[in-house]
């Protein structure tokens, strides 16, 4: 039998990180509710449901109200390897049990909390672990990936197919590094609710946007999902690994919605509180899957800001995406950001500026795109430079860099990070693709079918050119660099491993590829100017030279001395299948890119007064 006391009211107001605090001797609760009459945690022996001559025995921690609508509760004793559940008596009857709005281990499928000690989860030398330097933050690279796409090829090189260790292993990591990104931004990660853990060999696959334990990662993940530490450790090895290797980290986080309501713990525990409403007392549904979480409510934000700051703190996550950030508040964004800062300055957040459907909030107040500005140093993605570089994924029209002229100028604009709504060139993310919508090929596949895949390949490299000398933040989405496809299946988010994987053998096949990936990249991370870093910056030493060329965008950065080992550099852009002859000032130049090849060394010295760009393709010039 448990020997149970109740808990005064501690000195200071618990967090809702504070649910569980576990030590040999005892364990200690914490939970919210402002509707709550009454509150108890059942703790079992088992973490799944089971039935003993039709009753499952549990112990029983009633809680007490304290201040600030928090219930706490003690239970004495050593309670590491049991489970817990917690649920409210409100209107006249009790809630169903679920485990805690924020519960750190569970068992498998999410079912029960897990008590356990959070220090065994720590790898050997975790304790060592820090963060890979990041003195100029203009450096960022981001390399987006899913743990089972990246994984699961059987040239994947990989003995842990589809799991964290995977990640973690020298095959996995040895191509990043080759490419030279700085961060790596793995798909959700966290506990969610589409996959059977007790059926992986089922070989189902998600992408995992549908949150049920936000603060646990994915038992399907893990090498063994019935073991409540194993998914942490593993996760974590994960992350030690990346940062050996000189790779930031970055989490997808899906604070948004819920797989369900009455299926997750914000709608078990408190119902309604978490979400926002319609007039009719309907849930909104402004995520497009249901339900969209109510930022704007206080404890609602408490637990936002709480939650990624325990990420960074216990697993040394490095940055946060946030999937259609547009739902969120531009207060709630802020305080995240602000807390962030607190525990690293460098930790990235940026997300989707955007909506599935209209949130029910006051849509000036939201963290959409065009508030960005209001949110320093918060980013969003640019859908500008996307639709103008490949084509609105909503259409299957052309893009400048597929021969649609009509992208031209929200090209330029994207190339100087849309300043009318990024207030600062990093809060511009830069992308042509990500896991949404069509990878690269395949867009390019539905648009331009007719051109051979030379072409194609060249105008792959051009889009991915623009993005990599951009003022703005890179992205890539992981495969591009290996010519992927998706066979033409623009949401791949329950597709097969056959659809999604990486296709290693493609390193081979398109060499010439990756290495045009690798050399642009190291060229901008050789060159300064293509990363000056502030409006004001981009304002003084940028332009672009007037043409009647409709297909050609000519982008200078000058008066570098002092700023970049180049005295300027030169862009050109050709959106055409006719190559151009283009005036430029008359100096000494290393030629870094030419007729899609590159060398951030240099191809070659030349001192001339005009400089050809090929079709579809990118010249790039450092004056020396």
């Amino acid at each position: 039998m448990l020997s149970v006391a109740l808990a005064a009211c501690v000195a200071k107001q618990p967090k809702m990180e504070d649910e569980c605090l576990y030590s040999s001797s005892k364990t200690q609760f914490a939970f919210w509710s402002n509707v709550a009459e009454q509150m108890e945690v059942r703790i079992y022996d088992n973490g799944q449901w089971t039935m003993d001559n039709g009753q499952e025995s549990f112990e029983t921690v009633a809680l007490k109200k304290g201040e600030n609508d928090f219930w706490t509760g003690t239970a004495k004793g050593d309670l590491a390897g049991k489970y817990y559940t917690v649920r409210s008596y409100q209107n006249g009857a009790w809630a169903p049990e679920a485990p805690g709005i924020f519960a750190k281990a569970v068992s498998i499928n999410g079912q029960r909390a897990a008590i356990i000690d959070m220090k065994a989860t720590n790898p050997e030398g975790w304790e060592k672990d820090v963060r890979p330097a990041m003195p100029d933050m203009t450096d960022i690279v981001v390399y987006e990936t899913h743990v089972r796409d990246y994984t699961m090829s059987p040239n994947s090189g990989v003995e842990h197919k589809g799991k964290f260790l995977g990640m973690a292993e020298e095959p996995a990591i040895s191509h990043l590094k080759e490419l030279g990104i700085t961060h790596l931004q793995v798909l959700p990660m966290f506990d969610y609710g589409s996959i059977d853990e007790t059926t992986l060999e089922k070989n189902r696959y998600n992408w995992g946007y549908d949150p049920v334990n936000y603060n646990v990662p994915e038992g399907g993940y893990s090498t063994d999902p019935s073991d409540p530490a194993c998914r942490i450790r593993e996760a974590k090895q994960m992350v030690q690994a990346l940062h050996k290797a000189g790779i930031r980290v970055i989490m997808d986080v899906v604070y948004n919605h819920t797989y369900d309501v009455m299926g997750c713990a914000l709608g078990r525990v408190v119902p309604q509180y978490f979400y926002r409403l319609n007039e009719d007392g309907s849930y909104a549904n402004g995520s497009g899957c249901g339900n969209e979480t109510a930022s704007d409510h206080a404890m609602m934000r408490q637990f936002m800001v709480e939650s990624v700051c325990y990420w960074a703190r216990e697993y040394h996550i490095d940055g946060f995406r946030f999937d259609l950030m547009g739902i969120h508040d531009q207060e709630t964004m802020r305080a995240i950001r602000a807390a962030l800062d607190e525990i690293d300055p460098t930790i990235l957040t940026y997300g989707e500026g955007w909506a599935a459907m209209s949130p029910a909030y006051p849509y000036e107040d939201l963290a959409m795109k065009q508030w960005t500005y209001k949110m320093p140093r918060v980013g969003a993605f640019s859908d500008n430079i996307r639709n103008a570089l490949i084509g609105s994924p909503f259409d299957h029209e052309r893009g400048f860099a597929s021969g649609n002229a009509a992208g031209k100028e929200e090209t330029m604009n994207g190339l100087v990070g849309c300043p009318e709504w990024s207030g600062e060139p990093m809060q511009h993310v830069s992308y042509i693709t990500c896991h949404d919508n069509y990878c690269l090929r395949d867009r390019i596949e539905v648009s331009a079918s007719e051109e051979s895949e030379e072409t194609k390949l060249r105008m792959n490299k051009l889009a991915q050119t623009a993005v990599l000398v951009s003022q703005g933040m890179s992205f890539i989405y992981g495969g591009e660099e290996l010519f992927r496809t998706k066979l033409g299946i623009d949401n791949s988010y329950q597709s097969p491993d056959s659809i999604n994987i990486i296709p290693w053998e493609n390193k081979v096949k398109y060499a010439d590829l990756f290495a045009y990936y690798r050399q642009m990249i190291a060229i901008r991370h050789a060159h300064k100017g293509f990363r000056l870093g502030s409006a004001k910056a981009v304002k003084e030493h940028v332009e672009f030279v007037p043409t009647d060329n409709e297909h050609l965008v000519i982008y200078r950065i000058t008066g570098l001395e002092g700023i970049d080992s180049a005295k300027s550099l030169i862009v050109l852009l050709n959106g055409s299948d006719q190559a151009e002859q283009v005036d430029i000032p008359a100096g000494e130049y290393m030629l870094l890119a030419f007729n899609g090849e590159a060398n951030a060394e240099g191809l070659s010295e030349m001192s001339e007064s005009q400089a050809l760009v090929a079709p579809y393709s990118a010249t790039i010039l450092a004056e020396k």
